[in-house]
């Protein structure tokens, strides 16, 4: 059982050269839609393993005064006055939700945070904890499944061994440069395998990871720059289907576009694969942007689809996706379609607390809930820089917010039929 600091932590910052340090004469503060307050003891969880500490480039550390609650904006450091600091963020490992963001204040000409999520953390009894709860008990992307010297040798052997497969080549660099669990997880023959295949998108969202044109914030990865044939995915697909525990192989990845656009070398390569095996899920993680596209991979043996959903209010989706040709109906569509056809379909659901706990934004999720009846709700924690986001899609700061454990509590009541988890569940 997840146990919780027995005071309250202290604030954590930054010097100039990246070394943290704590402040014990102020508690930790976090952030949600822009607004600070104290966090909760309930709040807290150890620091996962396989987290990272982010130093935070030109934002000043906010905590809270532990006599008054004030809260506090610390300047410069209160060790070495007069020396500049830096607020500091937790990147949380794979299958944990975010509660509070990082406090902190933003300076004039401040760089643009990368694309990665920013959860508050502090130090508390000589550990590090932070504002998070666990969304899902599967460890298929755990620190601890992964050693680097297996990694390395059993991906230079199937690299070796399909040199004339694209895909295989590919996604060998998304292991071994940019250390993907999935592309990991496909090369140690387990569980969820990736299939990219799409190397355009018709939407432009503003945190893609794959591809930012503004030049004011980088991309985490290389997109995928070619189409591969239904035989190349076959290749990959049928083994990993046939030999993997709890066997995924899922379309749709951080470093392709929307794989709906390919969805005529899907449709044959999903014949393909269930021509040799019936074993296994095949997955489609997508913005869901074409039903029709949708309705054809299903009759061809799709067995679940993934859907991207930011909000599930019609501005706040159009803003972020700043999609070409399809709209939040569209998306909607396609999970009834989804759903008539017998699929599996689950909610990527991105979690930024002050947006999603709104009140106005649960009211949406609700009604899309009981309207469209997805089967699972995947919580990812949204990787943007949070004041990006919220000036990106003009989010109304005002709205009152239940907080994240509230919002996970009322679902789980209202709709407990509802799965709630952090991965695409195996279903065949």
């Amino acid at each position: 059982m997840t146990h919780h600091p027995a005071g309250q932590p202290t604030l954590v910052y930054a010097d100039a050269k990246g070394n943290i340090t704590d402040f014990s004469s102020l508690h930790m503060a976090g952030m949600s839609g822009g607004h600070f307050l104290l966090p909760e003891k309930e709040d807290f969880i150890p620091l996962p393993e396989g987290s990272e500490l982010f130093v935070l480039p030109g934002r000043l550390p906010v905590g809270c005064d532990p006599d008054t609650g004030e809260i506090l904006l610390l300047e410069d450091d209160p060790y070495r006055p007069g020396n500049p600091i830096q607020a500091v963020a937790a990147f949380m490992s794979p299958a944990h939700t975010t509660i509070l963001n990082s406090a902190y204040q933003t300076q004039d000409k401040a760089p643009r945070l990368p694309l990665f999520a920013y959860t508050a953390v502090g130090w508390y009894d000589d550990r590090f904890w932070t504002t998070a709860f666990r969304s899902d008990a599967d460890i298929r992307q755990d620190a601890s499944q992964f050693k680097q010297t297996v990694i390395n040798k059993k991906t230079q052997k199937k690299l070796k061994q399909y040199k004339h497969n694209r895909l295989v080549q590919h996604l060998g660099k998304c292991c071994l440069t940019y250390a993907c669990p999935a592309a990991r997880n496909y090369f140690l023959g387990r569980w969820e395998a990736p299939l990219p295949t799409s190397p355009v998108c018709n939407a432009r969202c503003i945190g893609c990871i794959s591809l930012q044109t503004s030049g004011k914030c980088s991309a985490t990865q290389d997109r995928i720059r070619f189409v591969p044939t239904a035989a190349e995915i076959a290749e990959i697909a049928v083994p990993h289907l046939q030999n993997a525990e709890r066997a995924i192989v899922s379309f749709g990845q951080g470093c392709e576009g929307e794989p709906l656009l390919q969805a005529d070398t899907i449709e044959q390569a999903i014949a393909a694969i269930r021509k040799e095996t019936d074993r296994g899920t095949i997955n489609l993680n997508s913005n869901a942007s074409l039903p029709l596209a949708v309705k054809r991979l299903a009759a061809a043996g799709l067995d679940s689809l993934r859907v991207s959903l930011n909000s599930a209010q019609l501005h706040y989706h159009t803003a972020y996706y700043r999609p070409q040709n399809f709209s939040l109906t569209d998306v909607i569509e396609s999970i009834r379609i989804m759903k008539e056809a017998g699929g599996f379909v689950s909610l990527n659901y991105f979690i930024l607390p002050g947006v999603t706990d709104s009140v106005e934004e649960y009211s949406a999720l609700q009604q899309l809930l009981h309207t469209s009846k997805p089967d699972r709700i995947q919580l990812r924690n949204l990787n943007m820089d949070p004041e990006w986001y919220l000036r990106s899609i003009k989010f109304h700061t005002t709205s009152p917010c239940m907080g994240m454990r509230q919002w996970l509590e009322n679902i789980k009541q209202e709709f407990p039929q509802l799965q709630l988890g952090y991965y695409n569940p195996s279903i065949c």
